[in-house]
């Protein structure tokens, strides 16, 4: 199953789906758990959040191998204590036996969902999402343009309504720049640092206000010239200190200047409705280049090479569209354990006996 395309809309959820229990299981990667909370939150969830710890045994098998067998489910201090929840969304490698554990334990009564390819088949979760780009289809796939994040349309309009004053004083127009770094796929070169600065420098040169935010991953002599700019021609760098201003940043942009090595950040950009300028780097993940193709097919991208471009489009979030579609799942499944209009929920099964399920 396939949304319905960039323009998608906010999506219907069921009020209900807000009184289960859930968890979020991920090994601590911002970018998977961002989605995560994306969804979390687009469905109305209070969740627990469950990090694998870095350096867990058999962690290095993973998506096929075992768990720990100190974090079976049931088990006093383990990483799956406690009743198990009625919904379970992960994201990440490492998350994949964690899923399965659980799945297993609660003889696949909790609702299980992954996001992005768990590498292991359609059949490793009762829902999976994946980006439209990626190979991995099945009667419980869903797939979008962009993916899940929590940059959602009422934070947009809250940070509008009580700008960060660090922004709002700074003249128009506004530009986010936003920053990745390296990754598995690619590292920035000495050339890509020399020629985005000289674009940001143009821009800044041509009277805009620069709002830029790095990531931990960005390359320290590129985090040095971009502060060097900053320095030389005025706006706003942040620097890890006081609140985050990722959300105000989009929220008061008139353009968004971002890197091609994060599609999590592109997708988050879009969902602003203003113009996107992608800088691209000559390694970008092919499969990343088929969503930009998308985006820019809906009239959201152009390539930054120094200037503003003129582009028109209403807000991408598939976010709502997921949760949607989620719901709907999660819906059907209930029903499959619920025979009578009973109310069997893993919180209310005999809990998992703690030994290993593997």
């Amino acid at each position: 199953m396939s949304g319905s395309g960039p323009g998608a809309g906010d999506g219907v959820v069921p009020p209900e789906i807000g009184r289960a229990r859930a968890w979020i299981v991920t090994d601590g990667k911002a970018g998977d758990e961002n989605q995560c909370i994306g969804i979390a939150q687009a469905l109305g969830l209070a969740v627990e959040t469950r990090r694998i710890p870095r350096g867990r045994p058999l962690t290095w098998t993973a998506p096929w191998g075992p768990i720990d067998p100190r974090d079976a489910p049931g088990r006093a201090g383990g990483l799956l204590e406690g009743p198990l929840p009625d919904i379970l969304i992960a994201s990440g490698r490492r998350a994949v036996p964690y899923l399965r554990a659980v799945r297993r334990a609660s003889t696949g009564r909790t609702f299980t969902a992954f996001l992005k390819d768990p590498r292991t088949g359609h059949d490793t979760a009762d829902f999976i999402w994946v980006p439209d780009y990626d190979d991995l289809r099945g009667a419980n796939v869903f797939t979008t343009l962009t993916a899940p994040h929590p940059v959602s349309r009422a934070r947009l309009d809250a940070a509008r309504t009580r700008p960060d004053p660090r922004l709002s004083a700074l003249p128009w127009p506004r530009i986010a720049v936003l920053i990745g770094g390296d990754s598995r796929h690619l590292s920035y070169r000495k050339a890509d640092t020399r020629r985005l600065v000289r674009d940001l420098t143009k821009l800044a040169d041509g009277g805009c206000s620069l709002m830029m935010t790095v990531s931990r991953r960005t390359p320290p002599d590129l985090s040095a010239a971009l502060a060097d700019l900053i320095r030389r021609k005025g706006g706003f760098l942040w620097d890890g200190t006081g609140e985050n201003p990722y959300v105000g940043m989009l929220a008061l942009a008139d353009h968004v200047v971002v890197t091609s090595d994060s599609a999590n950040m592109v997708g988050e950009a879009a969902s602003t409705g203003v113009p996107l300028l992608l800088f691209d780097l000559p390694r970008t993940y092919i499969r990343h280049r088929r969503m930009f193709a998308g985006l820019a097919m809906a009239g959201a991208l152009k390539p930054f090479i120094g200037r503003l471009e003129a582009l028109r489009y209403a807000p991408i979030d598939a976010t709502p569209e997921i949760a949607e579609a989620m719901a709907k799942a999660y819906a059907a499944h209930r029903r499959r354990f619920e025979p009578g209009g009973g109310t069997a929920s893993p919180a209310t099964q005999p809990k998992a006996s703690g030994k290993g399920l593997f």
